[in-house]
């Protein structure tokens, strides 16, 4: 008690900080000396200071953004177009499932058992191959499509799983005043449920950033492709994929970031 009115942290919660830092910092030695010993042994010639260029470049004091920014900003358009599609196809194949119609219900379980029982590369090629000559299709839509029925799939499982938690007693007092189907789930049901899907939701969304890279192989000149055009030129390996995966790591860890902080504001307790 003595320390909650000092605001100082037990000391057992400081060794665990300790610990956990420490694990770490041996984690990150060990890690660094076996990649030295490995490209010591491919004698492999370290250039880090020829990445700089590939991200970024000043010409006459004006700053241009390096291929592997323009791929950037590829992923990030193709991430965020997928992802509110994503969102929709999943809210709405959980609306499907528990609408009670045999149809609805049907076809979002065909969709569903199609979608999570087949690679996503599969899914780009059959996408990219087959129906984009067919529909005219060019390639950037053929990956949207794609990434937001993969992700929708799984999103829509997570959707379900939360309009499910929410409280019979819910689903009663909005049917006791009367309202509608759609307007008790706008007002009652969804608002709740969002709330208690924002963590798996934000996996989601992590997962969608990770599996964006393999658009690169129906010849989208995202951050990955990217990095493949530069490996195949300078021949810098090593220090274009570890840089690819940096940028990678702080998409990821900003989004989980973000949505941290969101989910405070939404859960002030």
């Amino acid at each position: 008690m003595g320390d909650a009115a000092t605001g100082r942290r037990p000391p057992a919660l400081s060794r665990v900080v300790l610990r956990d830092a420490a694990m770490f910092v041996l984690l990150v030695a060990a890690l660094s000396w076996l990649m030295i010993r490995s490209t010591e042994n491919l004698g492999y010639n370290w250039q880090w200071y020829q990445v700089p260029r590939y991200l970024y470049t000043v010409v006459d004091g004006h700053f241009a953004a390096g291929p592997l920014l323009q791929g950037l900003a590829v992923t990030l358009q193709i991430c965020g177009v997928s992802f509110v599609l994503a969102f929709v196809v999943g809210l709405v194949t959980a609306l499907f499932r528990l609408s009670g119609s045999p149809v609805a219900g049907g076809v979002a379980r065909v969709y569903l058992e199609t979608i999570r029982n087949t690679p996503l590369l599969t899914q780009l090629f059959f996408m990219y191959f087959v129906f984009a000559p067919i529909l005219g299709l060019d390639a950037w839509t053929s990956a949207i499509l794609s990434l937001s029925l993969f992700e929708g799939a799984y999103a829509s499982e997570i959707f379900r799983a939360g309009i499910l938690s929410v409280e019979r007693g819910q689903w009663e007092a909005a049917r006791s005043l009367g309202m509608s189907r759609a307007i008790m789930y706008r007002h009652i049901i969804l608002p709740q449920a969002l709330r208690r899907i924002l963590p798996p939701l934000t996996g989601q969304g992590v997962s969608l950033i990770k599996d964006s890279a393999l658009v690169s192989t129906i010849a989208i000149y995202d951050l990955t492709m990217r990095g493949q055009a530069i490996i195949a030129e300078t021949f810098l390996t090593f220090e274009t994929w570890f840089t690819v995966a940096a940028i990678y790591l702080v998409l990821t860890v900003g989004l989980s970031a973000l949505v941290s902080i969101l989910e405070k504001r939404l859960n002030p307790a």
